[in-house]
């Protein structure tokens, strides 16, 4: 896959609530809530042009059942892919456009680490430009070695990550 960082697009959101509407619709009473996560839905923040999208549902055994569904809207279904308790699709082949994340309500962890970077990104634009900067950089070195890309940015999410859930836990409360 072609690594591409393009500077923040006033488009990305309008493109994730059309995609959100349609896996609303194929998720239906099952989902609890939808979010737009990942460099994308962090105003200003360079990115590669892939809208992550995060839906949240009450039972991940009923995800599997509408399967068919998601590969009728052009995802391209992987399972757990790497994260337990996930259910992973992404659509557009090698011009990835969309990534759908699935979690059950029930897995917090998940679910707060995603909402934490994407609120913490938009909150400290200091920050958002220093990843910025970073993925460019390293989109640079590996244009066409996604892995290498992958790897460069691990220790800077995971500190990124780290301070996000510090600054985003709030004592007593319960998300």
């Amino acid at each position: 896959m072609h690594v591409r960082i393009t500077d923040y697009n006033e488009k990305w959101p309008q493109m994730f609530a059309e995609e959100a509407l349609a896996i609303s619709g194929i998720l239906d009473g099952n989902l609890a809530a939808i979010y737009h996560i990942g460099s994308t839905a962090v105003p200003g923040l360079a990115a590669k042009p892939i809208i992550d999208i995060m839906p949240v549902v009450y039972d991940l055994k009923k995800v599997d059942k509408v399967r068919k569904k998601f590969v009728e809207l052009g995802y391209e279904y992987m399972g757990e892919f790497g994260i337990p308790g996930r259910r992973y699709m992404r659509k557009g082949g090698d011009d990835r456009t969309h990534q759908v994340h699935i979690f059950e309500r029930s897995d917090r962890e998940n679910i707060v680490r995603h909402l934490a970077v994407r609120d913490y990104l938009t909150a400290h634009p200091q920050e958002a430009e220093s990843y910025a900067a970073l993925k460019r950089r390293l989109a640079a070195l590996y244009p066409e070695d996604i892995g290498a890309y992958c790897d460069g940015k691990d220790a800077f999410v995971k500190a990124l990550e780290e301070e996000a859930l510090k600054w985003y836990s709030v004592p007593g409360d319960n998300r």
